[in-house]
């Protein structure tokens, strides 16, 4: 699998705004579609990606990322926007009901998409939040870590400094060459400083409690218990709030803790996708 930005992928226009996706895998195949994180180009789910290759697979740069455009305008910038976006590139790529998988800021996405929208057979939502007042907010440590670098600090210095909250100790330590790697994909597709706080705005303005109830397709919640960038505490709100969810905790586990276990969090997300499917050969 090709990472990073792809010269010549597809696009779908949505409002006004251009959105970069691509698809892999067999064409007959269930959908598997990523929605990803703050600030992240599509390079964030190639862990799960190339280890699901039996199915198809879609990811999207979101708006002020990647390929895709970058308005200029704060208004432009929201959760259903990017759901919106997600419900355009799986209309444009032909695909009439998929299997969706959100971390971060891309499981609220895929919160707002299931409930907004008729494709999504199932949710897999990765150390993600409900947002509101009932969340536990980002800590202080890491929100200073995160969004206040040191001046003297090359981009990439920046990077390294803005992720490694982000990651266990131990997984940093034993992986500079991976963490290189993906220093590179960022520096290739990251959302600018402008467009990365816009998105951050829209994350605080997310709160899906009046209507997280109201989603009702199978949904597994995955967290990692030491995550310090949205505590544990906040997977275990999504899964009392949405009616059919199961809560799988990955113990010691970080933020990108599906980039540290990859080959378990797959097999999770697999495993999901396939009980889903069989549900739906039942029927």
């Amino acid at each position: 699998m090709v990472v990073g930005v792809r010269v010549g992928m597809p696009r779908v226009r949505n409002d006004g705004v251009e959105i970069a996706y691509d698809v892999d895998g067999p064409p007959d195949a269930p959908v598997v579609a990523f929605c990803e994180g703050l600030g992240y180009g599509r390079w964030m789910w190639r862990f799960q990606r190339e280890r699901l290759d039996e199915y198809r697979t879609i990811a999207f740069d979101n708006r002020g990322t990647g390929e895709s455009d970058a308005p200029e305008d704060a208004d432009a910038y929201s959760i259903d926007a990017f759901a919106s976006d997600l419900e355009a590139v799986l209309d444009a790529a032909g695909v009439a009901d998929a299997h969706v998988v959100g971390a971060s800021m891309g499981g609220m996405t895929a919160q707002r998409y299931a409930h907004e929208y008729d494709r999504a057979t199932s949710l897999t939502l990765l150390c993600t939040s409900h947002g509101g007042e009932e969340s536990v907010p980002i800590p202080e440590a890491t929100q200073a870590r995160m969004f206040q670098v040191p001046e003297d600090a090359t981009e990439r210095e920046a990077i390294r400094h803005k992720m490694r909250p982000a990651m266990t100790e131990d997984f940093w330590n034993d992986n500079q060459a991976l963490i290189a790697d993906i220093v590179d994909w960022r520096l290739a597709s990251d959302a600018s400083d402008a467009a990365r706080n816009m998105q951050a705005e829209a994350v605080l303005a997310f709160d899906s409690t009046p209507w997280l109830g109201e989603v009702d397709v199978p949904a597994l919640v995955v967290h990692g218990t030491d995550d310090r960038v949205l505590p544990v505490e906040n997977g275990r709100q999504v899964h009392a709030n949405l009616p059919d969810s199961t809560l799988e905790l990955y113990e010691g586990g970080s933020h990108l803790f599906f980039v540290e276990e990859a080959d378990a969090v797959t097999a999770d997300v697999r495993e999901h996708v396939e009980r889903v499917e069989s549900l739906g050969a039942d029927a």
